[in-house]
C-alpha cells in the first residue's frame, strides 16, 4: 500500500499564482531539505501523519466537496517518490493538479498533466546553491516561475535570471512578491521584510515581463495562520 508523510489536508483560497483567489484544495507534505530564511511553514518540516494515498485523496475530496483545483505543496513535495502516485490518480479523476516546488528537485520526473510552479531560490533566500538549473529545460508554457525577493540585491539578481534564461517566454507566468517579515523560528533565521511598492517600481522602470503577486492568503488571515 502507497503511503505518504501529510502535514495537513485542507480547502481554502489559493493565495498565489495565477489562479489567486480561487478555492483550491491543499495537500501540504511533511518534510524539506532546504532551510528558507523566510520561510513560513517550518511547522511542516518534521510534524506529519502517515497515511494510504487512497486515505489522502478521500480526505481531500472531502474536504473540497467538489472543488476541481488541487494543489500538492509541502515542505517540498517531491521528497517524497510517492507524490507522484498521488498527482496521477487526482489528474485521472479530473482534477487541476499544481505542485509547488522549490526547483532544487527533478521536475521532469512529474506526470505531463500536473502544472508546475517551481519556486527559484534566490540569494537572499540563502539557498541559491540548492537551484537544479537544469530544471528550466523541462519547463513548459503550462507551468509558472516564482521568485521571492528579500531586496534589491535579490531583484537585480532575478532579473539577471530571468533575461538570461528567457524564463518569461519559456513559461505561462514569472511571478515575483516581496517577501514578508519573518520571525525567526527553531531551525530558521527569519527575514525582514521587503516594500511591495518598491518591488512594484522597479518592476515598472524596467519593463520587466512579470506578474507582481502578494501572498493573498496572508491578507484574508494571520500571516502565520495554518490551514490556510
Amino acid at each position: 500500500m502507497s503511503t505518504l508523510m501529510v502535514n495537513e489536508i485542507f480547502y481554502s483560497i489559493q493565495g498565489e499564482s495565477t489562479r489567486a483567489g480561487r478555492p483550491c484544495v491543499f495537500i501540504r507534505l511533511t518534510g524539506c531539505h532546504l532551510r528558507c530564511g523566510y520561510c513560513d511553514t517550518e511547522y511542516a518540516f518534521h510534524e506529519g501523519t502517515r497515511k494510504s494515498i487512497d486515505d489522502v485523496i478521500a480526505e481531500a475530496e472531502k474536504s473540497g466537496n467538489g472543488c476541481a483545483l488541487y494543489e500538492v505543496t509541502g515542505g517540498e513535495p517531491l521528497l517524497q517518490p510517492n507524490v507522484h502516485e498521488l498527482m496521477k490518480r487526482l489528474c485521472g479523476l479530473g482534477k487541476t493538479v499544481l505542485i509547488e516546488t522549490s526547483g532544487a528537485c527533478d521536475i521532469s520526473v512529474c506526470d505531463p498533466r500536473v502544472i508546475r510552479i517551481m519556486d527559484l531560490k534566490t540569494p537572499g533566500s540563502g539557498e541559491v546553491d540548492r537551484n537544479l538549473w537544469a530544471n528550466i529545460d523541462h519547463l513548459t508554457q503550462q507551468d509558472e516561475i516564482k521568485l521571492v525577493l528579500c531586496s534589491r540585491e535579490d531583484y537585480d539578481w532575478a532579473r539577471g535570471v530571468i533575461n538570461e534564461h528567457r524564463l518569461a517566454d519559456r513559461v505561462a507566468a514569472v511571478l515575483v512578491s516581496a517577501v514578508h517579515e519573518t520571525p525567526p523560528g527553531k531551525e530558521l533565521q527569519g527575514s525582514t521584510g521587503l516594500s511591495l511598492n518598491d518591488l512594484a517600481q522597479w518592476v515598472l522602470e524596467d519593463r520587466l515581463p512579470v506578474r507582481v503577486q502578494t501572498q493573498l492568503h496572508k491578507l484574508i488571515w494571520d500571516p502565520m495562520a495554518r490551514g490556510v
